[in-house]
């Protein structure tokens, strides 16, 4: 079907049938929004009949409304409140067009996840054109407000329009909304842009290959292979190494050091600093500042909690509900009392109620 501009009605309209999973012996609350149980968890779900190619990342609007990047698939959807869901950009090819038009014209290339602002922005990091795209929820118009469209180091403290990047991968918004934190991937870079002056800088790593020295300063610090960033209530800022297999804080003080994960591929819960993660892509925050990891070889989803400094398990692997089988989940959002997941390769999205600490 061709592509309509965003200020239509609607694109594509896709029915999605809801499921709500609940077992005497959950710990979690499940929903499903789009997708639901695989013969192999008792239920009839092909992903090939998913309305959604490999979805990467999720977000919401001030009005409850579910934004979803497609990786693959080059769409990008939304999903309403009464859980209708409209393709909005994006034909399903490969590419970097559209800038300055309508997004129903638009195409992406690897779109990792996404963004959005009170004020009506979708930020989407648009991974393999090496750059940040803005669709307009409101105008409906599709720009590019970071990076050339061409991958390499450069321009910080300038413009991020003119600024270089190598394979960005997550973006996050600070919690003022007034920063889009960025990982650089094959940089091994965390940089940030101000969203009022639209200048760029690095905040952290120096772009060499190692593991941080636990105190040391954040920007003179090496990544493993940074894959996500998000900043927490009080300022710091988490930072997943999916190579690295931990999870890292940048303190508010500038210093780096790392809170889960030993370094080595695994899986254990426990202490942090003794448990495993296995190639962990996505991360997001609660406003109590726990941390959600998408462990993507693991096929787990993991909370880090900052106080106790303990790792647990919420889904997959046999926690929470036992039945249900991730494969290589990638992106969580917390929106109210639920945890959205993306999970991925099976093609479908849901939820988790989140207890209250």
């Amino acid at each position: 079907m061709p592509a309509q501009p965003l200020c239509h009605p609607l694109i594509v309209l896709i029915s999605v049938f809801v499921s709500t999973l609940t077992c005497a012996h959950c710990e979690e609350h499940v929903e499903f929004l789009i997708g639901d149980r695989m013969e192999s968890e008792g239920g009839h779900w092909q992903p090939a009949d998913s309305p959604v190619n490999r979805p990467f990342g999720v977000d919401f609007d001030t009005s409850g409304n579910m934004y979803l990047v497609e990786l693959e698939g080059g769409r990008v959807f939304r999903m309403d409140t009464k859980r209708q869901l409209t393709q909005i950009s994006g034909d399903g090819s490969k590419g970097y067009t559209g800038d300055g038009g309508v997004a129903g014209d638009a195409t992406y290339n690897g779109m990792h996840n996404c963004a959005v602002t009170p004020a009506g922005d979708l930020f989407i990091s648009d991974s393999w054109n090496h750059c940040i795209r803005r669709i307009d929820l409101k105008t409906g118009l599709v720009s590019t407000i970071a990076g050339t469209g061409k991958k390499g180091f450069g321009g910080d403290q300038g413009p991020a329009t003119d600024a270089t990047f190598d394979y960005l991968m997550c973006i996050s918004l600070s919690h003022d909304d007034s920063l889009i934190h960025i990982t650089d991937l094959s940089n091994r870079r965390i940089r940030e842009m101000n969203l009022k002056t639209g200048m760029v800088r690095t905040v952290a790593g120096n772009g060499q290959k190692g593991v941080p020295t636990d105190g040391a300063m954040a920007v003179s610090s090496p990544f493993v292979d940074p894959r996500a960033a998000v900043a927490d209530s009080q300022g710091r800022l988490y930072v997943l190494e999916r190579g690295g297999h931990a999870l890292r804080v940048v303190e508010t003080d500038g210093t780096i050091r790392t809170v889960a994960g030993t370094g080595k591929k695994g899986f254990a819960d426990g202490p942090a600093l003794s448990a495993q993660l296995n190639a962990p892509k996505h991360i997001c925050v609660d406003p109590q500042d726990n941390v959600y990891i998408a462990d993507d070889e693991n096929a787990a989803i993991r909370k880090y909690d900052p106080v106790t400094r303990t790792l647990s398990t919420l889904l997959g692997r046999g926690f929470g509900d036992k039945q249900i089988q991730l494969s290589h989940p990638h992106g969580v959002c917390v929106q109210g009392d639920w945890l959205y997941v993306c999970d991925s390769s099976n093609n479908r999205v849901l939820r988790i109620q989140l207890a209250t600490r």
